[in-house]
C-alpha cells in the first residue's frame, strides 16, 4: 500500500507502508547502527519518535523474544530503505512486519533514507507524519502541530516498584524508560535491584535504604521533568548517585547545570567517546536528542564526544556522584564500556 512521509517543512517522500496500517505522527530521527533494529524498536527512549534506519537492508535476521529491551515497541513509526520479507537466522522467531503489526507500529519502506538523513542533518530533527491519505498541507500541518512528547516518561515508566533479589549491593533504580540490559548488567553482578516508577517520591526511595541510586535512560526533554529534578536534589549528599543518558541530564540539572537540544541527536552504535582520565577512546552506543551543555565548577568532566566535543560523562569533585551520556549496557552496539557498571558499583556505600 502506498504511503508518504511528510516532514513539517513540507518535504515529502513516497514509499510503501507495511506493518500496522494506520497514520502516525512523531519526531523523525535517524539511527546509524548497521544492526540492532530489534533493540531500537523496543528501547523506551524512542517513545514518540519515527525512527529511520540508515543501513539499507532491515529485517534480514528477524525478531526473537530474547533480545527485547522492553515488553513492547514505543516508536511511532519505522522507516527503512528495503525491508527483508524472509529472515534467515536460527534465532528468528518472528518476521519484522509481523512484529510491527502486533505492536501497532506503521512501517515505511522504499524511500531514499540517505536523502532523508541528509535533510535531518542539515535542517535538524523535525516532526513528521507517515500517512496513507492524500491530506492537504494545511491538514498535515495541523496534525503535526498537535503532536507533543511532553508526557513521554509517564508513558514508559514502570507502574509499580518491583525487586529482583541479589546478595550484593542494593541498587535503587529510578525508571525513566529503562532498557532491560541495564537491569541485567546489575543483576549479573549479584546486585539486589529495586526498580521505582519515575514519579516515586524521594522519601520512598530513601526509605528502602539502597547502597546506590541509579537514574536510568529515557525519552524526551529533561527540562520537562521538574518533579524528578526536585526529587533527585533530595538524594544529593544522602546517597551515592549514578546515571545514564536522560538520568545523566537530570542529574546535571539537579546539580545546577544546564541542558540543550542537539541539532539532530546522537543515535547509533558507532559514536567515539574519549575517557579523559584514561586518555582512551571507546566506541559507544547512544540515543539522545539533548545533552549537558554547562556544569557548575564542583563538577568534573570525565568523558567527551570525539565527534562534536559535547559532554559525555561527569563526576562530582567531593560527593559520590558519577554519570555518563552514552549507553555502557549497549544492546545494540559494542560493549566496550560495560566496565562502567563496575565503576558505578564502586560508588555504592
Amino acid at each position: 500500500m502506498k504511503a508518504k512521509l511528510i516532514l513539517e517543512n513540507g518535504t515529502t517522500f513516497q514509499g510503501n507502508a507495511f506493518g500496522y496500517l494506520k497514520d502516525s505522527v512523531g519526531e523523525v530521527v535517524f539511527n546509524t547502527g548497521m544492526t540492532g533494529y530489534q533493540e531500537v524498536l523496543t528501547d523506551p527512549s524512542y517513545y514518540g519518535q519515527i525512527v529511520t534506519m540508515t543501513y539499507p537492508l532491515v529485517g534480514n535476521y528477524g525478531i526473537n523474544l530474547e533480545d527485547m529491551e522492553s515488553k513492547s515497541s514505543y516508536v511511532k513509526g519505522f522507516i527503512v530503505r528495503e525491508k527483508c520479507n524472509y529472515s534467515s537466522n536460527f534465532r528468528s522467531e518472528l518476521e519484522l512486519e509481523d512484529y510491527l503489526k502486533q505492536n501497532k507500529v506503521i512501517g515505511l519502506e522504499g524511500i531514499d533514507t540517505r536523502a532523508l538523513t541528509k535533510i535531518l542533518r542539515d535542517n535538524g530533527t523535525m516532526k513528521g507524519i507517515i500517512t496513507l491519505e492524500d491530506f492537504s498541507y494545511e491538514q498535515v500541518e495541523g496534525k503535526i502541530k498537535e503532536f507533543t512528547n511532553n508526557d513521554a516518561v509517564k508513558n514508559v515508566t514502570v507502574k509499580e516498584k518491583y525487586t529482583i533479589e541479589g546478595k550484593g549491593k542494593h541498587i535503587a533504580i529510578m525508571d525513566f524508560g529503562i532498557k532491560q540490559n541495564i537491569v541485567r548488567c546489575f543483576t549479573k553482578r549479584n546486585c539486589k535491584v529495586t526498580v521505582f516508577p519515575a514519579d516515586a517520591k524521594a522519601e520512598e526511595v530513601l526509605a528502602a535504604n539502597p547502597d546506590l541510586i541509579f537514574l536510568s535512560n529515557g525519552p524526551g526533554n529533561p527540562e520537562d521533568l521538574k518533579e524528578s529534578i526536585e526529587n533527585i536534589k533530595k538524594f544529593i549528599g544522602k546517597k551515592p548517585i549514578v546515571g545514564i543518558c536522560l538520568g545523566h541530564q537530570l542529574l546535571a540539572l539537579s546539580l545546577g547545570g544546564k541542558t540543550s537540544r542537539l541539532k539532530f541527536g546522537h543515535r547509533g552504535c558507532n559514536h567515539p567517546v574519549k575517557d579523559l582520565k584514561e586518555n582512551k577512546v571507546h566506541i559507544t552506543s547512544q540515543n539522545h536528542g539533548y545533552y549537558v551543555s554547562d556544569l557548575p565548577k564542583e563538577i568534573e568532566i570525565t568523558h567527551v564526544s570525539v565527534n562534536d566535543g559535547t559532554i559525555e560523562g561527569m563526576k562530582h569533585k567531593n560527593l559520590p556522584i558519577f554519570s555518563v551520556q552514552f549507553h555502557p549496557e549497549a544492546c545494540p552496539g559494542p560493549k566496550d564500556t560495560e566496565y562502567i557498571f563496575d565503576e558505578f558499583i564502586k560508588y555504592a556505600l
